[in-house]
């Protein structure tokens, strides 16, 4: 009974952070991309701890209360499509072999899960504006913005995976005495 209890507990309040989180996207103009990236890392203290099928459900309730809570459209699908779930499909592959195998089927989650949400925003949810801002980079300004990104996620998936390292092999033992 107490694992349960525990279970939802913390589940509530990762939940309530990252809305909280999700919700100061309308405040911060910029933070569009960073601030989902950094709700979607909140749900690895739920993974280590509990699980991540509790992260999962964690995941798919801030998903569903941030269509309707965060007033930046375009980030509450950036972590609808992508962060919010991919701290906990990392955990599974990195464990996929050979090492490029691993990269490929990152980039490609990445590539698939942006795209995606790029065509719901503009479609979707009626924004072609996004389309338009794109009108900076020329012709190739999707394409452009897309290589950004993988940069961008490169460094964001190392950045992950030392966050995971250190809140098991340093925070844990140094705070949580487990």
């Amino acid at each position: 009974m107490s694992r349960k209890c525990t279970q939802i507990a913390l589940g509530g309040m990762f939940s309530a952070l990252c809305l909280v989180l999700m919700f100061m996207t309308g405040m911060v103009p910029f933070a569009s991309y960073a601030i989902p990236a950094l709700a979607g890392a909140m749900l690895i203290p739920v993974m280590v701890e509990i699980g991540a099928k509790t992260a999962i459900l964690v995941y798919v309730a801030v998903a569903a209360l941030s269509v309707f809570v965060v007033p930046d459209r375009e980030a509450a699908m950036m972590f609808i499509v992508f962060f919010g779930y991919y701290p906990v499909a990392k955990r599974w592959m990195d464990r996929l072999r050979p090492r490029a195998f691993r990269l490929l089927s990152k980039y490609l989650l990445f590539n698939v899960a942006v795209v995606s949400g790029y065509l719901v925003t503009i479609f979707v949810l009626g924004m072609p504006n996004m389309a338009a801002d794109m009108g900076d980079f020329g012709r190739y300004g999707a394409v452009i913005l897309l290589a950004m990104g993988n940069v961008v996620f490169g460094v964001y998936d190392f950045a992950l995976g030392r966050y995971i390292h250190l809140y098991i092999h340093w925070f844990k033992p140094t705070f949580l005495r487990r």
